[in-house]
């Protein structure tokens, strides 16, 4: 409240400081010399020697034509000097205009009666007195324009303290909501309440709950998704060291296809294992760079194949380099040849396309496939960016993909079963 209430003092400080200053200092000026000069005219005309019956008269006509009541004491001396004093400036004012334009000794008395100014002039021969109604000297009571600047104050205070209260709590909830969202327990988005200012970081803060929670769905199911993708070198490698004698000799060069086979299934764990270790310490993952899109196909095909998969067709494309994440591309095709291999009857074909804006990756399997109604819902789910399938392959491979600034698109395959093309911008 202090942000409300010391501006609004500081303001009305300033207004009461100029009125002060100026505007009143200025009609009490005028208003007392208008009074002086009228009692100066009285003052001068009966200072000469006269009858008392004209000065009487004279006297008289002035009350009339000023409005002021005179009356001369003959031979009368005042025994004090100055003026008494009120709260306003209009006091000082006045008795410093009759010592300047008067120059006779006087005493102002202020309200010895009810709305009436007593002022006693010391002249030759006596002393003139003259009854001055104050409303010919102030402008009116100066506590009525102090209780009006108060009690708008006091108004405009209470209704910026409504309006702060409010913009405070939706403030408050905005804090509360961070508090508890930095605490691990998301309450859920904010409705955006308030200034527009406070409505603006609301939305802010709902936008970044957003992005938090969804990066930290997607760290979780790419850390989860290691089991995942190293399931398939896991399997390969069992499946090798099965296949060798257990029994009598062996040569070196009779095993010596099944030994490169399981250093490089080896080989791909610790590329699969890096990456993961990479994005776990926030490295964002690898750079891109030009990279063969054939020879990857390629790669992906022959992995396929020693899984226990078949390949039906490896189509390249005349323009081999690609700008992409090679580590990451490798296992995202390698999620869709492990799926179309398992799922697809053991089936791939394996295509690479260059048009003029994107680079085409298809991957087709020869399996059963999905219906039209199931096909539009997978379609659906991944236009949401909600989980595709029950397990994680579909869900990186739309991760890597969105990472390189593309989409996938999930269609009918000429074998029969499901098509998945990777579109990646060049």
């Amino acid at each position: 409240m202090l942000i409300v209430l010391v501006p609004l003092l500081v303001t009305q400080s300033i207004v009461l400081a100029l009125f002060y200053g100026t505007y009143l200092h200025t009609v009490s000026r005028r208003l007392s010399g208008g009074v002086t000069g009228e009692i100066m005219l009285v003052t001068s005309s009966i200072a000469v020697p006269m009858a008392d019956p004209a000065r009487a008269n004279y006297l008289a006509e002035a009350q009339r034509t000023t409005q002021l009541q005179f009356r001369y004491l003959p031979n009368e001396r005042l025994a004090k000097h100055g003026t008494n004093h009120i709260f306003g400036p209009i006091d000082d004012v006045f008795a410093r205009t009759l010592q300047q334009r008067l120059g006779r000794p006087f005493l102002v008395e202020w309200f010895p009666k009810r709305h009436i100014v007593d002022v006693r002039i010391q002249l030759p021969g006596g002393v003139l007195g003259v009854y001055v109604p104050s409303k010919r000297l102030s402008i009116g009571p100066i506590w009525v324009f102090v209780v009006w600047v108060s009690s708008t104050s006091v108004l405009l205070f209470v209704i910026a303290g409504i309006f702060m209260r409010n913009q405070v709590r939706a403030v408050r909830r905005l804090a509360h909501a961070a508090e508890l969202f930095g605490l691990g327990r998301d309450a859920g988005a904010i409705r955006p309440q308030g200034a527009r200012e406070v409505r603006q970081a609301a939305v802010a803060f709902n936008r970044m709950r957003e992005r938090v929670n969804r990066f930290v769905a997607q760290r979780t199911s790419v850390l989860a998704g290691v089991s995942h993708d190293l399931r398939t070198p896991l399997a390969r490698l069992r499946l090798s060291l099965a296949m060798l004698p257990s029994k009598g000799m062996v040569k070196a060069e009779d095993i010596q296809a099944d030994v490169s086979d399981m250093v490089q299934d080896l080989v791909d764990m610790e590329r699969l294992i890096e990456s993961y270790l990479s994005f776990a310490r926030g490295e964002g993952a690898e750079k891109p760079v030009p990279t063969d899109i054939n020879r990857l196909l390629n790669e992906v095909a022959t992995a396929t194949e020693r899984s226990g998969g078949r390949v039906v067709e490896v189509v390249g494309c005349e323009e081999q380099e690609v700008l992409l994440r090679p580590d990451a591309m490798w296992r995202a095709v390698s999620n869709l040849a492990d799926n179309a291999r398992r799922h697809g009857g053991s089936s791939v074909r394996f295509e690479a396309r260059m048009t003029q804006r994107w680079v085409e990756i298809t991957v087709e399997d020869a399996g059963p496939g999905l219906d039209s109604e199931k096909l539009e819902e997978a379609r659906q789910r991944l236009a949401s960016g909600s989980r595709l399938g029950n397990g994680l392959g579909l869900t990186i491979v739309r991760d890597v993909v969105q990472a390189h600034g593309g989409f996938m698109r999930l269609d009918k395959s000429k074998l029969g079963g499901l098509s998945v093309t990777l579109s990646l911008p060049r």
